[in-house]
């Protein structure tokens, strides 16, 4: 039951990191050039900051799981995260995802499961 608590705190951190992440970085823009201000600006960022929260569990959680599960559970169980993330990524983000990742998150959705067993 542990490490099924430690897996899911590692998907939702992973997921919430990544896309608080990708909506920051679009609201911030492009970044052209590299400037010692930038580092300030960036940050500022609450969701940047957040994110940067959400994956430090993220990895934290993920160190602890693979010290008391099997690593052959363990990474391909957080793959998990790729699916969340492109649901999410269509739905929160406005991303356009074609027929192919869609496929593509089938199969991995279909692999966590069968590593599940």
């Amino acid at each position: 039951m542990r490490n099924w608590l430690l897996l899911a705190l590692v998907v939702g951190c992973t997921v919430a990191g990544d896309v608080l992440s990708s909506f920051e970085m679009k609201r911030h823009g492009e970044i052209s050039r590299f400037h010692p201000g930038l580092l300030a600006t960036l940050a500022q960022k609450k969701f940047l900051i957040l994110s940067v929260f959400f994956m430090a569990i993220s990895f934290f959680a993920f160190i602890t799981l693979v010290q008391t599960a099997d690593l052959s559970f363990a990474v391909p169980a957080s793959a998990a995260s790729f699916v969340i993330e492109t649901i999410l990524a269509r739905i929160v983000l406005k991303e356009h995802v074609t027929a192919v990742r869609w496929w593509g998150v089938l199969l991995v959705a279909a692999g966590v499961v069968l590593v599940a067993d």
